[in-house]
C-alpha cells in the first residue's frame, strides 16, 4: 500500500507542476507586446519620422519611450 501512495503523490505533484507551467504560459501571453503598447505615441512618433526625419522627432521618440516604460518595458 505504501508504494501505491507514493506513486499517487508523485503523480499529483507532477500534475500540479504541469498546471503551473500552463498558468505561467498564459500569464506571459496576456501581457501586452511592445508593438501593441502605446499606440497613440507610436503613431505620432512614426508620422513625425516619415515627414521630418528621425533627427527632428526627438520629442516624440522620447514621449513614446516614456509611455513604454510606464507600461513596464525596459527601453
Amino acid at each position: 500500500m505504501r508504494g501505491v501512495q507514493l506513486q499517487n503523490t508523485s503523480s499529483l505533484l507532477t500534475s500540479q507542476q504541469n498546471e503551473g507551467s500552463v498558468n505561467d504560459a498564459h500569464a506571459v501571453e496576456s501581457k501586452k507586446k511592445i508593438c501593441c503598447a502605446c499606440p497613440d505615441t507610436k503613431k505620432l512618433r512614426d508620422e513625425c519620422i516619415v515627414e521630418h526625419g528621425e533627427d527632428a522627432c526627438g520629442k516624440w521618440i522620447e514621449a513614446h519611450k516614456q509611455c513604454l516604460r510606464a507600461e513596464g518595458f525596459n527601453v
